[in-house]
């Protein structure tokens, strides 16, 4: 069985399914500030999905500095968990995680 690792900085925590990376990469880092339109989003794959949905491949280059390998490889780490995730499953743990 393959691990999902978290890819935020030197993070490289390990899980066995790509909801539990979502669920420790929305609770476990600092919040996302868009660069292209300053909206604050969890780091990780919300901020990826936010970029790509949200915004222009171009506005994306601007703002960040970046060049097509990092859009390419932003863009794959985007399907592969859209190709795998249960978000409904994702909210029902934060929903539980969540201090009351």
């Amino acid at each position: 069985m393959s691990l999902w690792r978290c890819g935020i900085g030197d993070c490289g925590a390990r899980f066995r399914d790509v909801e539990a990376v979502v669920v420790h990469q929305t609770n476990e880092h600092e919040r996302h500030e868009c660069r292209v339109c300053g909206t604050v989003v969890p780091e990780g794959y919300f901020a990826i999905r936010h970029a790509f949905d949200e915004h222009t491949r171009a506005e994306y280059v601007r703002a960040y500095d970046a060049d097509s390998s990092v859009v390419r490889e932003r863009e794959a780490v985007k399907d592969a968990v859209e190709s795998t995730v249960d978000l409904q499953s994702v909210v029902d743990r934060l929903d539980l995680e969540r201090p009351v």
